[in-house]
């Protein structure tokens, strides 16, 4: 057996690969990115084959750094986004580009598909009672999640539809590509809405499959994360430049990675990542739901463990999107240097609502979108990025505080954050001001990765699980930021305020 793993995490814009040991030490690493095309109408796609290239790119570049990585590396795990929806024939070819999560063009399907009379905070009643029973949670009314998806391609390209065999997330049409194999994990499952998340009865469901009118003959085997899937096809080895007896496993989603790569894997323990968007997490010991503020557990991949999570749209791309705005660069390392001189913060700073692309937690609405406010004419370039920064720390206070009121959520240790944005020393510590909790961040950039890593510890006998070797990397932080009490004082006052502004224009969007 070879003593080494390849892991993959899959984002939105490009697949950090790394190449991790026995001691969940990254020992080599790499990043190529990949396009996404934007249009409007909110549509958001990928072609698969991008990914998959970018990931062969990847693992080639990574051989040149170990000339006997072929002999060495004995498993790959993937880890990818969420709700994406891509079409595949018998042979697994994709029909057309995926539907990213990011892709709202189903909106109106999805408002369709969800609404009803009586009406509950825009759900039909009894469609919402039966979703929440059964799979602890329902359709966002944005269109994101893969139900709308699905049903938009049903009623606007039929043709493509009939043609497929294979309904597939990300992450499961690369391990196919990798495998021949078609499978998905519990969270891609989960968030089709069509799988039944209850204690003992996972697995797809009958019942909601005839509620959508979404059959399940399209939908693939749901397997554990740390489950063997087969090993690599003669050709993607080829691609590769890996033996063809390389194992590929189950793997996971971005949000299970992440958990698993923050070390924080007790029940009610949350942590943040940061990234394009934003989520808290938390592994829990059953199925959290509040329907009020939008966000519930899904079944996690790995013994259906439910896993909390309440995700934001906006987060490094808002913060990247106020650099262009102010006249700077967001190429390379550019867009972090970009906040290293934002000035002190002044009293009058304006306010920013980050909600470039709609807002998912606490409120879920696609429609609102972000503004400044208390705008005035000596504001410059500084003042516009400091409100950036605070405007998506206090949009995750806003979240927090829902979240953290949950029965059995531990407050009482230092909160940990990773991602990419999370490496950001200006918005990390504002982080530990706003919410006035110290923050260790650990992993940053490659917590999906070494979280990933894990799912091969039992097979590669590191550990008996993935949740053992991923303790370990709690003990593992590149910094810690502790909150300053003059700015905590002052962003609770701001807090207050912006909580005023925020409720009138989130009415204004209703």
């Amino acid at each position: 057996m070879g003593d080494l793993v390849i892991s993959a995490d899959f984002g939105t814009s490009g697949v950090k690969v790394g190449v991790v040991d026995e001691s969940l030490t990254l020992l080599a690493k790499t990043t190529e990115t990949y396009p996404m095309h934007l249009a409007p109408g909110g549509i958001a796609e990928q072609a698969p084959d991008d990914l998959w290239q970018g990931f062969v790119r990847a693992v080639r570049r990574l051989a040149e750094e170990f000339p006997d990585l072929q002999t060495r590396v004995n498993v790959i795990v993937f880890s990818s986004q969420l709700c994406g929806v891509i079409c595949a024939d018998e042979s697994g070819a994709a029909l057309r580009p995926c539907l990213t999560w990011l892709d709202k063009r189903a909106a109106e399907t999805g408002q369709s598909l969800v609404g009803g009379f009586p009406t509950v905070a825009g759900y039909g009643a009894f469609k919402l009672a039966r979703w929440l029973r059964i799979a602890n949670g329902a359709p966002a009314k944005n269109g994101m999640d893969p139900t709308a998806k699905i049903l938009w391609i049903m009623q606007n390209e039929a043709d493509v539809f009939a043609r497929t065999r294979w309904l597939l997330d990300v992450k499961d049409w690369l391990i196919h590509r990798a495998t021949g194999v078609f499978t998905t994990s519990s969270e891609s499952a989960n968030l089709t809405w069509l799988m039944d998340t209850r204690k003992g009865r996972e697995g797809w469901s009958e019942t909601l499959s005839r509620m959508t009118g979404i059959g399940l003959d399209k939908m693939p085997e749901i397997v554990d994360g740390e489950a063997v899937v087969d090993r690599l096809s003669a050709r993607a080895a080829d691609e590769l430049g890996l033996r063809a007896d390389t194992v590929v496993l189950g793997g996971t989603s971005d949000v299970t990675a992440a958990a698993l790569g923050s070390g924080e894997v007790e029940d009610g323990a949350l942590h943040v990542s940061a990234a394009t968007s934003l989520w808290i997490a938390g592994f829990m010991p059953g199925r959290v739901l509040n329907v009020a503020s939008s966000y519930a557990t899904i079944s996690s991949s790995l013994s259906y463990r439910p896993l909390l999570v309440a995700s934001q749209e906006n987060a490094g791309s808002a913060m990247e999107w106020a650099v262009r705005m102010s006249g700077g660069t967001t190429e390379g390392e550019a867009l972090a240097g970009a906040f290293d001189d934002m000035g002190t913060p002044q009293a009058d700073d304006p306010y920013f609502l980050p909600w470039l692309a709609g807002e998912r937690v606490p409120v879920d609405n696609e429609a609102v979108r972000g503004a400044f406010h208390g705008l005035a004419l000596h504001h410059d370039a500084r003042a516009i990025r400091r409100a950036a920064v605070e405007g998506v720390a206090l949009n995750l206070r806003w979240a927090y505080d829902k979240v953290s009121r949950e029965r059995g959520v531990l407050t009482n240790r230092p909160l940990r954050m990773v991602g990419g944005v999370a490496a950001n020393a200006a918005f990390a510590q504002t982080v530990a001001d706003a919410l006035d909790r110290e923050v260790h961040v650990g992993g940053a950039r490659h917590a999906g990765v070494l979280g990933a890593a894990t799912l091969a510890a039992s097979y590669q006998g590191w550990a008996q699980n993935a949740f053992e070797a991923a303790a370990r990397l709690r003990h593992q932080s590149t910094a810690t930021y502790t909150p300053n009490p003059q700015r905590v004082d002052a962003l609770a006052q701001r807090n207050a305020r912006l909580e005023k502004i925020r409720r009138h224009v989130v009415r204004s969007y209703q």
